[in-house]
């Protein structure tokens, strides 16, 4: 069955129809989208690890026999590795893990494996099933996007759109589509991180509005990089982390025309 939308202006007036490609038609399915989406966020861990020989730079060792040199045994203290000290005496415990200086008992080691893999098909499968997301009401609603009552999803306009290149405009381009009041939500709850973050990240937090997908950039990455909580990229780059932030599927989603034809006709995510 062959699914048609409406296609909109920058004046926000209907100006055709477009037919759904066939990633829209993908059943929902949560997991794999939460872990196509741990797969990509945990591509950008880094590996780290403690120096091998930490903690056991030290002359420190443990004498066990009774009645020999350096004696613990009898002594009235810890059986423990001490620092040996000129003359056949002994100092400090050190070495073991409880002790002031002493080796970690687990440290990190850089060899763990920190990339969750998934399979090809498999995340194609996640990206189709976050597409389809997109054109749910209710997944739309349950991240928080606020909607006016005209707006009607999967959200298509004119492959004019791809040519802005002023802030200003697409501004005025997303309001005349019904998008005022979620870009509003986006910019009232941008907000200071708290504690060291602050220092990170731009020291701001800001939820996710909408995501803008094209076929061709002719201008509209540029125009709406600096609204907050916006996003813009082709859709030939689609993933799972924009489509359904967080895990979370049913991201406010704009297309434009000229994107859903690359879908189709490219077999994207196929």
């Amino acid at each position: 069955m062959v699914l048609k939308v409406q296609v909109f202006g920058l004046n926000g007036a209907p100006v055709g129809e477009t037919e759904l490609p066939a990633q829209f038609s993908e059943a929902f399915r949560p997991d794999l989208i939460r872990r196509a989406f741990h797969s990509e966020a945990s591509k950008r861990f880094q590996p780290k690890g403690a120096f091998l020989l930490a903690g056991m730079q030290t002359t420190a060792e443990y004498y066990g026999r009774r009645r020999g040199w350096r004696q613990i045994i009898n002594t009235g203290r810890s059986r423990l590795p001490r620092e040996k000290i000129s003359g056949g005496g002994t100092g400090r415990v050190r070495m073991v893990p409880h002790s002031v200086k002493g080796r970690r008992a687990h440290p990190p080691k850089p060899a763990k494996r920190l990339i969750e893999q998934i399979n090809f098909k498999e995340k194609n499968k996640a990206i189709r099933s976050a597409i389809s997301a997109t054109a749910n009401v209710e997944l739309i609603k349950a991240r928080g996007h606020v909607l006016s009552e005209k707006i009607r999803v999967p959200l298509v306009v004119d492959d004019s759109f791809e040519s802005l290149s002023r802030v200003k405009d697409a501004k005025k381009a997303l309001d005349a589509l019904g998008l005022e009041r979620d870009l509003k939500r986006a910019s009232e709850a941008r907000k200071k991180r708290s504690g060291r973050a602050r220092m990170r990240k731009g020291g701001y937090r800001e939820p996710k509005s909408i995501l803008i997908v094209f076929g061709e950039d002719k201008g509209v990455w540029r125009a709406t990089r600096n609204l907050p909580g916006v996003n813009a990229m082709k859709a030939s780059e689609l993933t799972v982390e924009e489509l359904a932030p967080g895990g979370d599927a049913g991201r406010l989603t704009v297309w434009t025309n000229n994107a859903l034809k690359k879908l189709s006709e490219n077999g994207l995510y196929a």
